[in-house]
């Protein structure tokens, strides 16, 4: 995302939700590196993307580039297709290379959405991409109160510390390393979207949506 369209959305957002961003001094100044974040609404990828100065990119599902105009609004925000059971190699080698040559790359770990402020298991592709690409975590969690964002939604994006390269390596064929990898992510996204008391909203006790949105 362009300078001139992050600070146009996030003033955007400040408008019409009570936003704000905690940690925006996390933020690496080096490129290629995964950002690692929770997953609860449709507005997360734009959302993610607006403390980051560097190019981003993050996987969006094939059916959201049908629409041509939609579709040029989400590739200027760093998305590219991937083909649901096209094989999930293929998808990690593509993240890998595209840290490789300097764009940070954007996961929702978990695989879906979310409707509480709480972390569900992790999907194994996140600490996959960070072992063969040798890139460091960001991990950022998006919170707010109730099951859907509406007007003046209170909406915090928490940015946490980077997990260096050498905290999550994962030697290749080792899986307790990669099981370790995840679980390394995992707990850091727990700090940033269950740590903090106001965190966890009282009426969102639905299970996770069946369907996908990256």
């Amino acid at each position: 995302m362009n300078a001139f369209v992050r600070y146009t959305v996030r003033g955007v957002y400040h408008l019409w939700y009570d936003f704000k961003i905690e940690g925006e001094e996390n933020v690496p100044e080096q490129e290629g590196f995964i950002i690692a974040c929770n997953h609860r609404s449709l507005a997360d990828p734009v959302l993610v993307t607006m403390p980051v100065r560097k190019p981003v990119k993050y996987m969006a599902k094939e059916e959201l580039f049908k629409s041509p105009i939609f579709a040029a609004f989400i590739r200027g925000l760093g998305a590219f297709p991937i083909r649901r059971g096209a094989g999930d190699m293929g998808v990690i080698d593509d993240c890998v290379e595209r840290l490789r040559k300097g764009y940070n790359v954007v996961i929702f770990p978990e695989g879906t959405r979310q409707y509480e402020n709480k972390v569900a298991r992790l999907k194994t592709g996140v600490a996959v991409i960070a072992g063969k690409s040798g890139a460091p975590v960001l991990p950022m969690g998006v919170v707010f109160e109730g099951k859907k964002l509406h007007f003046r939604s209170k909406l915090t994006l928490r940015i946490g510390k980077p997990i260096p390269p050498e905290e999550i390596a994962v030697p290749d064929g080792d899986r307790h390393a990669l099981n370790a990898c995840k679980a390394r992510i995992a707990e850091a996204l727990k700090e940033l979207v269950e740590g903090a008391p106001d965190a966890v909203s009282d009426d969102s006790t639905d299970k996770a949506d069946k369907g996908t949105d990256e």
